[in-house]
C-alpha cells in the first residue's frame, strides 16, 4: 500500500446551469411566479424599480468581496459563452407604465401537470446531487404528451457530460408512471407499455416492433399473410394494441387553461423592426444593501455569515440567469425577424421556410437552446400574436425552384376545399392536380397527410346537397 497523487479529469454539472436552462424554457407568466417565490424565500432579495439586472449582479460581487472568507471559486468557472451569449444588440427595455397599459389576471395553477408528477417521483429516489440534477434536466425536456424532445446524445452535448450518465438516468425515468414516459416516438412508447404488462414475448409486441408504421395500411388479412400467423391471433393482437395509450400521458395530465401573455413584442419604429422584451409585469430584483454591514460586522457568528453568503450566491446566480434569459431571447427573436422580414411586412402568406438550425448557426447557439426559446412562448407582432415556433417550418419546392412554406401549402389546400362544389367535393387526387397546376410540387400522399393534419374529412364524407 502507498499514497500517491493522481491527476484526474472529472465533469461536474453545476446547479446554476440547470437553473439557467430551466428559466430559459419558462413562459413569462411562469417566470414571474418563480421570481415572486424566490422573493419570499431569499431574505437578501428585494423588489426595485431599477431594471438593470447586470448592474445589480455587480453589486453582489462587491458585497461578497467585503466578507471575511471567499465564496467557492467553482461558482465562477462556468463558461457562459458556450450556453448563453451576452449581447444586447436590438434590445430596448420597456419599463415605463401608463394608465392605459394592459394588466393580466394571474391564474393559479390548480391541476397537476405531467412535469409535477414526474418531479414528485424523482424526489422519492435516493440519488446523488448530480444525478438528481440530470433527472430534472431530462424531465424538463419531456413534452406534455410524455415524449422526450431530445436524444440522450444531444442532452449530453449540451450539458458537457458523458452520454452514459444521461442514458442511465433516462432509463430510470422511463420506469416512472405513466408507462412509456420519456420515449422518443409512438413505437417506443407502445413497446414500453407492453413490456410493463409483461407482454414482451407476445405477438402484439412483435407487431408493434416490426409493423407499427404499416398498421394503418395493412388489414388483418394482409398482416396475417406477411407474418405467417393465423388471422384470429393477428386480430386479437391488434385489439390488444388498440387498448394502449396513443401517447404516455393520454387523458391524464391536461394542461390548465392559461392566458396567453407574449414574452416579446415586435414593433416597427421608422423603417426598422425593434424587438422588446415584455417584462413590465415581472418583479425587478436586487440584493438588499443592508446586508453589507452584517457581513462586515464582527458581532455575527460564522453560521450567520455562512447563511448570508449562501443567499448572496443564490441571488447573484438568479440575477445573472434572468439577464441571460432576456438577452438570449432578444437575440433569437431578432434573428427570426431578419429571416422572416416579409412575414412582418406583408402577412402569413409570405412566411418562408426556416428551420431552427438556421437560427442556431446565425446566433451561434445550440439548436436545443433555440428550441427552449421558441417552445410555449409567444410574440406580439403587427400581424397578430403567434407562438415563436410558428416561424419555423420546412420548405416545399415549386416548379420555378423557389421554396414555399409548408403552412402556405396547407392554407392553399384549405382554400381549394372551401371553394369546392358542395355536391361534388374534390378528391385528394384532384387537389393534387390543382396544386401541380399552380407549380406546387408535392406528392399525392402528402396532400392526404396535410388534409388529415387540418382535420378535414375525406371527399366522400364532405359531400352534401347543393
Amino acid at each position: 500500500m502507498k499514497l500517491a497523487l493522481q491527476q484526474k479529469l472529472k465533469l461536474t454539472l453545476a446547479p446554476q446551469l440547470i437553473q439557467s436552462l430551466k428559466m430559459l424554457q419558462m413562459p413569462i407568466l411562469q417566470l414571474e411566479q418563480m421570481l415572486r417565490h424566490e422573493l419570499s424565500v431569499n431574505p437578501l432579495l428585494e423588489e426595485t424599480e431599477e431594471p438593470e439586472i447586470s448592474e445589480s449582479s455587480e453589486s453582489v460581487d462587491d458585497l461578497i468581496k467585503e466578507g471575511d472568507d471567499k465564496i467557492d471559486p467553482k461558482l465562477d468557472k462556468i463558461d457562459w459563452d458556450n450556453y448563453l451569449e451576452e449581447n444586447e444588440d436590438g434590445y430596448r427595455p420597456k419599463n415605463t407604465f401608463s394608465a392605459s397599459d394592459e394588466t393580466y389576471e394571474r391564474v393559479a395553477q390548480t391541476s397537476k401537470t405531467l412535469y409535477n408528477h414526474l418531479e414528485e417521483q424523482l424526489a422519492l429516489l435516493k440519488l446523488s446531487e448530480e444525478d438528481h440534477l440530470i433527472g430534472e434536466y431530462i424531465i424538463g425536456n419531456i413534452d406534455s404528451k410524455g415524449y422526450l424532445v431530445f436524444a440522450a446524445e444531444e442532452m449530453a452535448d449540451e450539458l458537457k457530460l458523458p452520454v452514459e450518465k444521461i442514458s442511465k438516468m433516462l432509463d430510470i425515468i422511463k420506469r416512472f408512471d405513466p408507462p412509456g414516459v420519456g420515449t422518443r416516438d409512438l413505437r417506443e412508447s407502445l413497446l414500453v407499455q407492453l413490456a410493463e404488462k409483461g407482454l414482451k414475448d407476445s405477438l402484439a409486441y412483435r407487431i408493434v416492433d416490426e409493423y407499427i408504421f404499416e398498421l394503418d395500411k395493412k388489414s388483418n388479412t394482409q398482416l396475417s399473410r406477411a407474418m405467417g400467423i393465423p388471422f384470429e391471433k393477428v386480430q386479437q393482437a391488434r385489439e390488444l394494441i388498440a387498448t394502449l395509450s396513443p401517447y404516455p400521458s393520454h387523458g391524464r395530465f391536461e394542461s390548465p387553461a392559461m392566458p396567453i401573455i407574449p414574452d416579446m413584442i415586435v414593433e416597427k419604429v421608422g423603417d426598422e423592426y425593434v424587438v422588446i422584451h415584455n417584462d413590465k409585469n415581472t418583479p425587478r430584483l436586487q440584493i438588499n444593501p443592508g446586508y453589507r454591514q452584517m457581513l462586515k460586522s464582527n458581532s455575527n457568528t460564522k453560521e450567520t455569515k455562512k447563511y448570508i453568503r449562501e443567499k448572496l450566491d443564490q441571488g447573484r446566480w438568479l440575477l445573472n440567469s434572468i439577464y441571460q434569459r432576456k438577452t438570449t431571447m432578444i437575440r433569437v427573436m431578432k434573428a427570426i425577424v431578419d429571416e422572416q422580414y416579409e412575414f412582418f411586412e406583408r402577412g402569413p402568406a409570405f412566411l418562408k421556410p426556416l428551420i431552427m438550425d438556421d437560427i442556431a448557426r446565425r446566433v451561434e447557439m445550440n439548436v436545443a437552446t433555440i428550441s427552449r426559446v421558441s417552445n410555449g412562448k409567444y410574440v406580439q407582432t403587427p400581424q397578430g400574436v403567434y407562438e415563436i415556433k410558428y416561424f419555423f417550418n420546412s420548405g416545399i419546392a415549386g416548379k420555378d425552384g423557389e421554396e414555399m412554406s409548408k403552412r402556405h401549402v396547407k392554407k392553399r389546400i384549405e382554400e381549394i376545399i372551401k371553394n369546392e362544389p358542395p355536391d361534388k367535393p374534390y378528391s385528394d387526387q384532384e387537389i393534387y392536380s390543382k396544386l401541380q397546376e399552380e407549380g406546387i410540387e408535392i406528392a399525392r400522399r402528402t396532400v392526404t397527410k396535410y388534409r388529415v393534419e387540418l382535420n378535414i374529412l375525406s371527399a366522400r364524407l364532405r359531400k352534401r346537397k347543393a
